[in-house]
């Protein structure tokens, strides 16, 4: 069903064959104190960066820190290889869009800083796709660190959507040692912004954010520190996805409902 707003408050409605959600990973970095990172296209409007999950991922054979594919797909609501794919897709983004890489020579350790020229060349051919996340782990003998990724939650596309994303959300923790940098070609520019005072300047219409990203803001500041968000992830259901759909009461404004 495809919903076109139409003036006087009244709506059209076109039925149209259901879209099946791709499936997504987004993410936001958090520092101590905590501070979390916007990317735009449009700077009025900004969302947490993220991508498309790679499916060749699920079948990598990677060095692998934290939990394992089996407890990610416990935790993810998917199965072992899926799971696979979107904690990989999450830790590729984080270094693409953020230049931060969840990595280390061994299960206890993480690399230093990675904004040299070499590095740089490595995420530009990531982001590029002439290199896939599994190979630049492989040829640099590093282990993926999953257990500096929290997952957060799930958000699926409303149903009348034209393109429709299935998209886990993740808390990526910076490792000591590095920066994030402002890499990111799929935006207009990034922000880094404390998520209450992110939410105030939506309050105050100086930002205009969609329900998963004003959703998530006021989750994470409520968890406080970054203790704070690392307990709550702990305990958050990531698994059960929300769809807003499109509540149109007969004798009242169309509203989005969370589901």
């Amino acid at each position: 069903m495809l919903v076109t707003l139409a003036p006087l408050g009244s709506v059209r409605l076109t039925f149209q064959p259901l879209v099946p959600a791709e499936p997504a990973v987004t993410f936001t970095v958090a520092t101590n104190p905590p501070v979390h990172e916007f990317s735009d296209t449009d700077a009025e409007q900004p969302t947490f960066p993220g991508g498309g999950v790679d499916r060749s991922d699920s079948e990598a054979h990677l060095d692998w820190a934290g939990p394992t594919p089996g407890e990610w797909a416990d935790r993810l609501g998917v199965a072992p290889e899926a799971a696979q794919a979107v904690v990989c897709a999450a830790a590729r983004e984080v270094f693409e869009e953020a230049g931060v890489l969840l990595a280390g020579p061994n299960r206890e350790t993480v690399v230093g800083d990675v904004s040299g020229d070499d590095w740089e060349a490595a995420r530009q051919d990531l982001e590029g796709r002439r290199l896939g996340f599994a190979a630049l782990l492989a040829d640099r003998q590093l282990t993926l660190r999953s257990d500096l990724l929290l997952p957060w939650s799930r958000w699926i596309t409303p149903e009348f959507e034209p393109r429709r994303f299935d998209t886990y959300f993740f808390i990526a923790l910076l490792p000591a040692g590095q920066r994030t940098r402002d890499v990111s070609g799929e935006a207009d520019h990034t922000l880094w912004i404390r998520p209450a005072d992110a939410l105030a300047r939506a309050q105050a219409g100086e930002l205009t954010m969609l329900p998963p990203t004003l959703v998530t803001l006021a989750q994470v500041a409520a968890a406080g520190d970054l203790a704070g968000v690392a307990r709550a992830a702990a305990d958050r259901d990531a698994a059960t996805p929300v769809t807003p759909r499109l509540d149109l009461p007969p004798d009242g404004e169309p509203r989005f409902v969370l589901g």
